[in-house]
């Protein structure tokens, strides 16, 4: 990606160094009882890209369905902002996306686009949806309207599952603004509402439909990002960016992690699922292609 002459967002807390690491572990406590290490593992790898905390998926809810609770926020970070190479590249992809989706809103959707706030953090941080670990992986909270990751994770996605690229880290970000998109639309709290009404099984069926969607809108964000800027992308960057989509699939993360695949547990969308709707966006550009919910096949 060529970011040279994009400008960097301001909508960024930098929490890392604040004193908030720390913390974390396996052997989670959910409703007084202690989850097994296998439990753990799988509940980690579906949720470790782009994912959610794993003590919600125990109880059969995402962050992104969440709950508001109450706790304790840090307190604001007062210092020059951080200028290695890895930061600079993550705010300048936020300052894309909130332009961007400033003008799919204004022109497609005849609204006012509102940006979230990008959390960088290390250990574990405060939400408003509970203490973030960097063990999930990035995630966002609808109760603070806050995007969530330890830029760690960057390291992870290439090292263990080669999907590495800055395109593949520009589609990490995107994803969850994705979600951030889902939340203003009042998507998340439709489905929020269904999934209380379902069985756990169906309920992270239509978990999939949102993560799905979330991908498709990343497509969208990248495709109309390099509308306005021809020389935004560069060759490869789409192939990096599919073939993350890929590595991050629920059906390869439940392989590698226990065996087997458990097609019931799914909360994201295999493989195939995810390249392609990561693709429809990226080819249409199009936010109206992104309903997943009205999808006969996904």
């Amino acid at each position: 990606m060529r970011l040279d002459d994009e400008a960097e967002s301001q909508n960024v807390e930098d929490r890392r160094g604040g004193g908030f690491g720390g913390g974390g572990g396996f052997g989670l406590p959910v409703g007084g009882r202690t989850i097994g290490i296998g439990t753990v593992i799988v509940a980690l790898a579906a949720s470790y890209f782009f994912g959610i905390d794993p003590s919600l998926i125990f109880q059969g809810a995402s962050v992104i369905q969440g709950q508001p609770q109450q706790q304790q926020q840090a307190p604001q970070q007062h210092r020059a902002p951080a200028t290695d190479q890895l930061t600079v590249f993550t705010r300048k992809v936020l300052g894309n996306t909130e332009r961007t989706w400033e003008h799919i809103f204004e022109t497609d959707l005849n609204r006012r686009y509102a940006p979230p706030t990008l959390v960088l953090f290390s250990g574990s941080t405060p939400t408003a949806c509970g203490t973030g670990q960097s063990a999930m992986g990035p995630f966002y909270c609808p109760g603070d309207q806050k995007v969530y990751i330890d830029l760690g994770f960057y390291n992870e996605l290439r090292q263990r599952f080669g999907a590495g690229g800055d395109f593949a880290q520009a589609y990490v970000i995107a994803h969850e603004i994705g979600h951030h998109v889902q939340n203003l639309l009042g998507v998340s709290a439709k489905v929020d509402a269904a999934r209380r009404r379902m069985s756990e099984a169906q309920a992270n069926q239509l978990s999939v439909r949102l993560e799905l969607q979330a991908d498709c809108l990343a497509g969208v964000w990248a495709a109309t990002a390099q509308k306005a800027n021809q020389q935004l992308l560069e060759p490869g960057d789409v192939e990096e960016g599919l073939k993350t989509a890929a590595a991050i699939g629920d059906d390869r993360l439940q392989r590698q992690a226990q065996g087997y695949v458990v097609p019931e547990a799914f909360t994201h969308g295999t493989s195939e699922q995810r390249v392609r709707w990561l693709r429809q966006g990226l080819t249409t550009g199009d936010i109206r292609k992104c309903d997943t919910f009205a999808a006969r096949q996904l």
